[in-house]
């Protein structure tokens, strides 16, 4: 507590400020003087300033009878009136800006920003700090105002008054009656806080969870040049970070994910330093969009500081940072408890699944994991909310605070700009309605009054699909599950779904499909990406919009699989993640950007150039070192030795030598640094040969879909066919007893990662039956084959 001398006081300076000062100054200037009191040690960097009270607040409404006109206007207001909400808000904040402050609160500003000040050409902000924000069950973050650039004690005084008149803005207003928050229960305090100069380096917004999962591992930072209001308003495309916390504490470069924002303006400081005319926003170069604007050193550096703010406070925290583009040092300007996923229900799971796909008429960053059906509703200004109905999919360039009284009418929010941390999305999550932000042309290729689909279901890609399309939502109670005496794993392929996935009861990944990352985190084939001079030209631009950000396509490629592989690592850091090496077929590498220029048309292209026989070919050996390069990295550099690589369609023992050897080559030795070495069982050879292949492998992991196909003599891809497709064929049965067999005979690992499993129940009670030791589903039905494999256990 502070000494009695200072209960009085009108301003404190921030340093004299705690946690313990919430009702005196709220929740963001308290936290300020926390992290300024408590984590200079950790290398936090926090600019200085000061505060007025919440007893200086009431002060000044009590002066000259201002709060008695407040109240008796707003006693009659309905807030669902967007109409007259504007008007009465209008109306109120005027009152405000224009009253005197009284002498004992002006003198004490003077005073301390005089102190603060001592050139007399410092550039400050002032923001507010309700007395009621960021409390665990409303989060008042962004619904009043903040000033950039303010200098000068005249320029000061007015933003103050602009301050405290911003607990009367229209949105703050619907919020607190909405929120059951009344007027006499919410005071404000201003804070003014020295500037930090990132209208000339970058800024952002970082969390110390991943926002849509909830998954407490990752710090996720976002980031853009300029001030940081143009990454909160959304009205940029920020870049994109996710840094992995046990492995960055472990000394690590943690950084797993990278994604380039398009960051097409920034806000630097005007010439003018008052309120309302403070900034000016402009263009970014194209070199610099097609840039970071972190290097990995500042992204684990922010990295370093969420976490040491997250431990001081012990809940996962949403922190503003900015970047001084003059002494070129990172600051925390913000940070408050994050409020919606770290408090979302824990008893139950709600999943939605798309049971059709439609027309994708606009794209973006999906926001939550929901569906919303719902007529087009083009909305160009605030000044148009009151079109919105219920249900309406509210489509608009960008939103800002002023929007919240008609987003929660929505079924689905879309919009032109922003990215996953901007107001639409943190509105959106608390709302629990499903958002796509930065879709860039929303507005244009959506037509009002349509049906539409707007599905956050499918990963971090939002679609807008036309139409009502046909969907699932599933509520499942999570409850406890009783021990079974098999593994069971996951099939993933898509790394932006890991931290989801990564929540289920899982001992691990025991398929990570390669193909998807290169499929979509790429789309170039990597004899396009080495022989570029054979590209013809007009291939060069779609390979160098894909490449942007690093520094060349060969790089690219490298690090784009290392990210994918290291997320899944990431999210199911320690369980183990087997990884199967590409295994593309020749019609599949032909669809990627340049793949028809290097890859043979074969009849049937499922028993040709594939696997094994692919790697060691003279002619992609160099394609296949990119793949090598990539998991050396990740398991080497970034620490993921839970990472175990798979090779698949291996014919012959003499492909299994000379695959080994082959990977040896290029530092991936079975056994150095715990690397375990697994082979697909997949052909009849393989069964066949058990023993004589598991010398060059740690264990086998079943691929029961060609197995089958090879089996019988079936074309898997043939709907001619596909009645006698057949995991559960008692030929299939006896090729998977003799490998489960002699894979336990010889104390080697053996799973299954097939399909078969995930379709088939009794197919998987089989295999459990006949000791396998590990079973990889899809995620989908992991409970529901848990809860029967349990069952036929008993």
């Amino acid at each position: 507590m502070q000494a009695d001398s200072t209960q009085q006081d009108y301003v404190i300076p921030l340093s004299q400020l705690g946690m313990h000062d919430v009702e005196r100054v709220g929740g963001k200037n308290a936290s300020l003087g926390e992290m300024i009191s408590n984590l200079a040690a950790s290398d936090v960097l926090v600019p200085g300033g000061f505060a007025t009270t919440a007893d200086a607040y009431r002060a000044f409404l009590a002066h000259e009878g201002l709060e008695a006109r407040i109240k008796e206007t707003l006693k009659t207001l309905n807030v669902d009136d967007v109409i007259a909400l504007a008007k009465t808000g209008e109306q109120i904040r005027s009152w405000i800006i224009e009253a005197p402050l009284p002498a004992k609160l002006e003198a004490e500003i003077r005073a301390h920003y005089a102190a603060l000040d001592t050139t007399g050409d410092g550039s400050f902000a002032v923001r507010s700090s309700a007395t009621a924000e960021d409390m665990p069950d409303a989060s008042f973050a962004g619904q009043q105002e903040t000033f950039l650039n303010i200098s000068g004690i005249d320029n000061i005084l007015h933003a103050i008054r602009e301050v405290f008149a911003s607990l009367y803005n229209d949105r703050a207003i619907s919020y607190r009656v909405h929120s059951g928050y009344h007027d006499i229960e919410v005071a404000l305090s201003a804070g003014v806080q020295r500037m930090v100069r990132s209208d000339l380096g970058a800024s952002g917004v970082m969390f110390t969870l991943d926002t849509e999962s909830g998954f407490r591992d990752v710090v996720f930072i976002t980031s853009a040049y300029g001030l940081g209001e143009m990454v909160v308003q959304g009205a940029v495309n920020p870049d994109e970070f996710y840094v992995h916390k046990p492995q960055l504490e472990a000394g690590f470069p943690a950084v797993i994910r990278r994604g380039l924002g398009s960051k097409q303006q920034r806000m630097i400081f005007n010439t003018e330093r008052s309120a309302g005319r403070s900034v000016k926003v402009v263009e970014v170069s194209p070199a610099d969009r097609a840039k970071f604007s972190l290097t990995d050193a500042e992204v684990l550096e922010l990295a370093k500081h969420a976490i040491a703010i997250e431990k001081h406070y012990g809940c996962p925290m949403d922190i503003e940072w900015g970047k001084d583009g003059i002494d070129g040092k990172l600051y925390v300007v913000q940070a408050r408890p994050e409020t919606v996923k770290s408090r979302s229900s824990t008893t139950t799971t709600e999943k939605y699944t798309l049971k059709q796909r439609g027309e994708v008429l606009s794209e973006g960053r999906a926001i939550g994991q929901k569906i919303g059906v719902g007529p087009v509703r083009i909305v160009d200004s605030a000044a148009d909310m009151h079109l919105v109905k219920a249900g309406d999919v509210l489509v608009t360039d960008m939103t800002d605070p002023n929007w919240e009284p008609v987003m929660k009418k929505a079924s689905a929010i879309v919009t032109n700009r922003g990215g996953r941390t901007c107001h639409a999305a943190i509105i959106a999550r608390e709302l629990g309605i499903p958002a796509i932000v930065g879709c860039g042309n929303a507005t244009e290729t959506l037509v009002e009054d349509d049906i539409v689909t707007a599905s956050c279901a499918e990963g971090d890609t939002g679609h807008v699909y036309r139409g009502a399309l046909d969907y699932d939502k599933v509520v499942q109670a999570k409850a406890e599950l009783a021990p079974i005496p098999v593994k069971l794993m996951l099939n993933v392929g898509n790394p932006s779904l890991a931290f989801e996935f990564a929540q289920l009861p899982a001992a691990g990944v025991g398929l990570a499909r390669l193909e998807f990352i290169i499929n979509n985190l790429i789309g170039i084939h990597p004899k396009a990406i080495l022989r570029f001079d054979q590209v013809p030209h007009s291939l060069h631009d779609a390979v160098a919009k894909r490449t942007q950000g690093y520094a060349d396509p060969r790089t690219f490629y490298v690090e784009k699989i290392t990210e994918g592989v290291s997320t899944l690592a990431a999210a199911f850091w320690p369980n183990k993640v087997i990884v199967r090496l590409s295994d593309f077929k020749s019609n599949e590498y032909r669809k990627l950007i340049g793949g028809d220029l290097f890859e043979p048309i074969e009849e049937n292209p499922m028993l040709g150039f594939r696997g094994a026989a692919r790697y060691i070919a003279e002619d992609f050996r160099d394609c296949f070192a990119l793949e090598c390069e990539a998991m050396k990295k990740a398991r080497d550099v970034l620490g993921y030795t839970n990472i175990e690589l798979m090779v698949p369609f291996v014919r012959t023992t003499a492909e299994a030598k000379a695959v080994i050897e082959l990977l040896a080559e290029h530092g991936l030795k079975r056994g150095e640094n715990g690397l375990r070495l697994i082979m697909m069982c997949e052909i009849p050879s393989n069964a066949l040969l058990a023993e004589e292949f598991l010398q060059y492998f740690d264990g086998f992991s079943i691929g029961s879909n060609d197995l089958t196909q090879l089996t019988l003599g079936l074309d898997r891809d043939s709907g001619l066919v596909a009645e006698s497709f057949d995991e559960r064929d008692a030929a299939v049965k006896k090729l998977l007893s003799m490998a489960i067999s002699t894979c336990n005979r010889l104390d080697k690992y053996v799973g299954i990662c097939g399909q078969g499993p995930s379709d088939h129940q009794d197919f998987a009670e089989w295999l459990m039956e006949q000791g396998i030791q590990t079973i990889s589903l899809n995620p989908d039905t992991l409970l529901e084959t848990w809860g029967r494999l349990a069952k036929a256990g008993k």
